[in-house]
């Protein structure tokens, strides 16, 4: 599903990269606060009738001295040390489906007549950011809640990163696990009341655990561009896998991505 590779990818690139540099365009003469740029991702989505695409994904970020906005989340920071970062956040959840873009031929396959789904909607999700960076690496935690009555359901995740500097740009390899509860996988795994009710096979999945691994690579390019990109691949628990919206088979999920940006 384009959507939920989205959100995937614009919440794990580093997009602070964006404001960082040495060329004085920023506030008092230091580093650029502002970040545009234009990339392309390579994805592959686990919903029924969707294969491996490529799309254009724009790139914006802003750091001020208390408030951030990083692609598709925005916050606040309450705690701002070398060390350590906390700040209210909110973000947007791509994740869900027009009918429509999915196959008629695989849901069939599924036991799954396409007139009978609802879409899933997207959302906004409410709640806290925090970061540690030392000498061992960098983690970071978000505990979020859905704010708009989309899924009712809440998540939590933790990644642990490590940058090495390799010539002028910094490769990150990475590692976390997310938790989503049980409303919240329901709501874009499972199959809703009004659609059990007209025929749709009944599936409701538990809570989830979703392990990812990852790797990000920044690099300078001159005094105002960068280049910047990623690649995940998330392992699919069975409550998900098992899902009659999803491909047979199905057991992960992979994006790639390369970008270019200026700072301002």
């Amino acid at each position: 599903m384009n959507k939920l590779l989205l959100s995937v990818l614009l919440s794990s690139l580093p997009f602070t990269a964006f404001a960082k540099g040495d060329d004085g365009d920023g506030p008092s003469g230091g580093p650029p606060r502002w970040g545009v740029g234009l990339g392309a991702m390579i994805k592959d989505s686990p919903y029924a009738g969707e294969g491996t695409s490529v799309q254009p994904i724009p790139l914006v970020s802003y750091e001020g001295d208390r408030f951030y906005f990083r692609g598709i989340t925005a916050g606040w920071r309450f705690i701002d040390t070398d060390s350590f970062e906390l700040s209210a956040m909110g973000k947007l959840r791509f994740d869900g489906f027009k009918v429509d873009d999915l196959g008629r031929v695989e849901l069939a396959r599924n036991g799954i007549d396409y007139r009978l789904l609802e879409d899933r909607d997207m959302g906004i999700d409410l709640g806290l950011g925090m970061k540690w960076k030392g000498r061992g690496g960098e983690l970071e935690m978000e505990l979020l809640a859905d704010a708009t009555g989309t899924s009712k359901g809440q998540s939590l995740s933790l990644e642990y990163g490590y940058p090495i500097t390799l010539g002028k740009g910094q490769l990150t390899p990475k590692v976390g696990v997310t938790w989503q509860s049980k409303d919240l996988t329901n709501y874009y795994y499972g199959t809703l009341p009004e659609e059990i009710a007209r025929g749709v096979v009944n599936y409701k999945p538990d809570a989830v655990t979703i392990p990812h691994v990852g790797v990000s690579y920044f690099r300078p390019l001159g005094e105002k561009w960068s280049v910047i990109s990623f690649a995940s691949y998330s392992s699919l628990p069975d409550e998900i896998t098992d899902s009659p919206l999803l491909k047979p088979d199905t057991d992960g999920r992979a994006s790639v991505f390369i970008g270019f940006s200026r700072g301002f």
